[in-house]
């Protein structure tokens, strides 16, 4: 979905004006002192690509001030007792891909501050046989299990994971946390090698159309089809008309995959704030911003709801949606022509999320565990598609604006695998479907709808999972794209991502770092590697800044030429 451009810069700004602190009596500042000074750097939105960028930049010398709208901060990293006390609920992101071997994690020590848990099973998918196909860490039980369906299937994905583990290691990880390269110049990099090459085809290649010609078995590809995607929400970046990031990859690699944040994700965010304020940052919650100050044409702080204006010397950087930070809080008048093209042909993802959160007295036990037990400990099920026209049929309800037919959701054990995220002795799990973000719903009032809608996912889950009866949910949270685009302003329209994954707008279409105005930056998720948890943004900008502002890191900035440059020899080596 392409969003043309927004009118009525002033009723968006209303939103930094939201909050304890707005419109305070003449002369009254309700602020803190910290925003009297002037800074090195301002960073606005405290989410985890401002807190990984503030920490790299306050541990490198500068003098930075994070701001944040709300009171709290960590963005999607949202961890909230929704239900019943003691029953913490992750309202936003879950599991985490491959985040304790990323550079930031490293960099920042922060295995020190949170604790993450690797599952030994990562995808779980139950059939209304009662049969169930489990994907796990081990390659030799992974593809014993995909036997169970297919021989064929299971020769397939040994000989594709053989590649993706190397392509994994070697070119996707290496490029997702570095500035990408021009097109040309990567494509002839690549090229020079026969798993280059192989990478290549295949990211120029439909991620579904992939999936369907290498496997035989429907149930093998509906789970692949859920392991490509992100977060579960199927078709999120199946369908696009190519996947040049290689996020198609993900299919068939084991030994990188998703993560879960011990005690829940805010613990991440915790985790990063603590770095930051000891790497000497300032934060500073509900600030109200009215506009970024541009003075000479650079960009030199922000000025407040109150029209004070704190000032940086070196740079400000944006993590906000980009209309957010260029259009209501810089505006189109200051902006030239090519940027606001850019700007005008930003594509959204065109549906939202139905997100209902459960605490249980016992954790889901699927029928399935008869054929394969280890269905019940996977971090991430899919539920309720048994077809690919089941999955269509799903695709196309949410496209035409309609409350999808059939139920279809992601979901997964959360205290079964992490039991600090419950009482002892009890559970929680979640399940995410699908939705447009205004559905037709007719005359029925929404809130209506959330219930019962959640009462057909709950039968659905109990088609499944026999235990999953009212006596075993002990209480229930519907948190859905309505609650959550008025709490996180910068998931507009409902999008999780903050813009679309697609071709036209990843790797090297993604929205960049800098802008057309000096000294202010885009650090969010418009930015190479995109949207979701992955810290790539924030650590990438860090590299940016700190090279156009001379300054020697203390760190080792990944590089995707040197990675690339690399290949031949890696080839070489292994022949």
């Amino acid at each position: 979905m392409q969003r043309r451009p927004l009118t009525g810069a002033a009723r968006h700004r209303q939103s930094w004006r939201v909050g304890p602190t707005a419109g305070p009596s003449p002369g009254i500042r309700l602020l803190s002192k910290a925003l009297e000074k002037t800074y090195d750097g301002i960073i606005i939105g405290a989410g985890h690509h401002g807190l990984i960028l503030g920490s790299y930049l306050a541990r490198a010398g500068l003098d930075v001030l994070l701001v944040e709208r709300r009171l709290t901060y960590g963005g999607g990293l949202c961890t909230r007792e929704v239900t019943l006390p003691g029953f913490y609920h992750n309202l936003h992101s879950i599991n985490h891909f491959h985040i304790s071997e990323t550079p930031w994690f490293k960099d920042l020590n922060l295995d020190e501050r949170v604790t993450y848990i690797t599952p030994r099973y990562e995808f779980g998918q139950a059939h209304h046989d009662g049969s169930a196909l489990v994907l796990g860490r081990d390659l030799e039980e992974s593809v014993a299990n995909i036997a169970r369906f297919s021989k064929k299937d299971a020769a397939t994905f040994r000989e594709w994971n053989r590649k993706a583990e190397k392509i994994t290691a070697q070119i996707f990880l290496p490029e997702r946390y570095a500035e990408p390269l021009p097109k040309e110049e990567r494509e002839a990099l690549l090229s020079q090698t026969a798993l280059g090459r192989e990478f290549l085809d295949v990211s120029n290649r439909q991620p579904i159309d992939v999936v369907r010609e290498l496997f035989e078995n429907e149930h093998v590809q509906l789970l692949f089809l859920f392991k490509v995607s992100l977060f579960g929400t199927w078709l999120v970046d199946t369908l696009s008309k190519t996947s040049p990031m290689g996020s198609v990859i993900r299919a068939f690699d084991l030994e990188s995959g998703y993560q879960l944040c011990q005690g829940g994700s805010f613990n991440l965010a915790r985790a990063l704030m603590e770095s930051f304020i000891a790497a000497g940052g300032t934060f500073q919650p509900q600030v109200n911003i009215d506009r970024i100050v541009i003075e000479n044409g650079r960009a030199a702080g922000i000025e407040l709801a109150d029209g004070r204006i704190v000032r940086a010397k070196q740079f400000v950087a944006s993590t906000l949606d980009v209309h957010q930070t260029f259009e209501t809080l810089v505006g189109r008048e200051q902006l030239p022509a090519a940027f606001l093209n850019k700007l005008d042909g930003f594509q959204y993802t065109a549906w939202s999320l139905f997100g209902l959160h459960l605490a249980l007295n016992e954790s889901p036990r699927f029928k399935a565990e008869k054929f394969d037990p280890n269905i019940n400990r996977s971090l991430k099920w899919s539920i309720g598609a048994e077809s690919m026209e089941d999955l269509f049929s799903e695709h196309q309800d949410v496209q035409a604006g309609r409350v999808p037919k059939l139920v279809q959701f992601g979901s997964g054990p959360l205290s079964l695998l992490d039991p600090t995220q419950a009482p002892p002795g009890k559970h929680t799990t979640y399940c995410w479907h699908v939705m447009p973000l205004d559905p037709d719903l007719g005359r029925q009032s929404y809130d209506t709808f959330k219930e019962e809608f959640s009462d057909k996912i709950i039968e659905c889950f109990a088609r499944y999972c026999p235990n999953m009866t009212s006596k075993n949910i002990l209480g229930r949270y519907v948190y859905t794209g309505r609650e959550y685009v008025q709490e996180m302003i910068n998931m507009r329209g409902g999008d999780i991502f903050m813009g679309a994954f697609n071709a036209e707008q990843v790797m090297y279409n993604h929205f960049g770092y800098r802008s057309s105005i000096p000294n202010l930056y885009n650090a969010g998720s418009a930015g190479h590697p995109g949207g979701a948890i992955s810290g790539g943004a924030g650590y990438i900008s860090a590299n940016v800044i700190a090279s156009d502002l001379a300054l020697k890191p203390w760190w080792t900035p990944w590089d995707a030429r040197a990675a690339l440059e690399q290949l031949p020899q890696l080839e070489r080596g292994a022949a």
